[in-house]
């Protein structure tokens, strides 16, 4: 019997919601008296993740899995989780994993959580909390089935080193045509910046910043922060910014440890989106904004003239502790 967990990967590296749904994993195992198992697919080094409490990993190397495909990967998993006896499997809530868990809990005949905030309450009756309405409150929820699914909100348990003997062993899963019915045509890469899903820091613009001309003021200081860069679905929407950026409800959610909104106003699809971010700014010339009254801090102003002000300083501020 153990603790499974997906370990997702990009380009071979551990993408960093692998190591905090690691630490997730560890924690379960500790209240169950059990042990960590990690299934990585195409990843390279899997001694990363002893790191963080995990005792046992398997790795897949399969050119057929060299893109992404969720029927495929939910296969890999199941399987894996059989092997295993796991009583728990985790997931982080990227992307991918929002596909794949629930195809693994139908396979296993499990009970699924969503937007898992915390380590267990309990084990026996097995409860966890979750967070619901867009963040915007809290539940528990009780399930009864014999193996559970657990999908980890981003950012909300962290990442704790634990540091453990790893052993690796190849695991070769039998796939079937079926699970590469739908067939991935291409795939689209940005390259040489902090992604969304993985930044502690994102930098986000609306249409306050007037115009795509004035986008580098933006990029300036999530360069000096080594942040995202990010807009509101109005920004992409009219084309001044690439769909990928676009974050909220409707787009990509965000869940980082600093989220800094250039002239956003805030609507509600968009707060409901970034409302999981620990720590929110906004700098918008309308004091009446919404965002103001979500905000952690709040500057009334042009951030034509106040954000390259800032990043003078923060430039300043670095050069002195460098």
């Amino acid at each position: 019997m153990s603790v499974v967990l997906y370990a997702e990967s990009s380009d071979g590296k551990f993408k960093k919601v692998a190591l905090e749904v690691a630490s997730y994993a560890k924690a379960v195992a500790d209240a169950l008296g059990t042990q960590v198992t990690a299934v990585t697919i195409n990843a390279s080094d899997a001694s990363e993740l002893g790191k963080y409490g995990v005792n046992k990993v398997l790795q897949v190397q399969n050119d057929a899995l060299q893109a992404f495909n969720a029927k495929a990967y939910a296969d890999v998993i199941q399987q894996a989780a059989r092997q295993e006896g796991a009583q728990v499997v985790v997931f982080s809530s990227s992307t991918d994993s929002l596909y794949v868990a629930p195809l693994v809990a139908v396979a296993l005949e499990a009970g699924m959580a969503s937007n898992v905030v915390a380590a267990p309450v309990s084990t026996a009756p097995f409860q966890v909390k979750r967070s619901a309405f867009s963040q915007k409150a809290f539940n528990y929820t009780t399930i009864n089935t014999a193996v559970k699914v657990l999908s980890i909100s981003k950012n909300s348990f962290g990442i704790h080193e634990n540091a453990t003997s790893v052993t690796a062993e190849a695991f070769a899963p039998q796939l079937n045509e079926g699970d590469f019915a739908t067939k991935v045509a291409a795939v689209e890469k940005a390259s040489g910046q902090v992604s969304i899903a993985d930044a502690d820091i994102v930098v986000s613009g609306g249409r306050g910043l007037k115009g795509p001309e004035n986008w580098h003021i933006l990029e300036d200081l999530a360069t000096t922060l080594g942040a995202a860069t990010a807009c509101s679905k109005p920004v992409s929407d009219i084309g001044w910014r690439p769909h990928s950026e676009h974050v909220g409800q409707t787009g990509k959610p965000v869940a980082s440890n600093l989220y800094i909104a250039l002239g956003i106003s805030g609507a509600i699809q968009h707060i409901a989106g970034i409302n999981a971010s620990k720590v929110k700014v906004v700098i918008n010339t309308d004091s009446e904004a919404p965002f103001f009254k979500v905000a952690d801090y709040g500057i009334v102003g042009d951030a034509l003239e106040i954000v390259p002000r800032l990043t003078q300083k923060l430039k300043e501020f670095k050069a002195q502790n460098s």
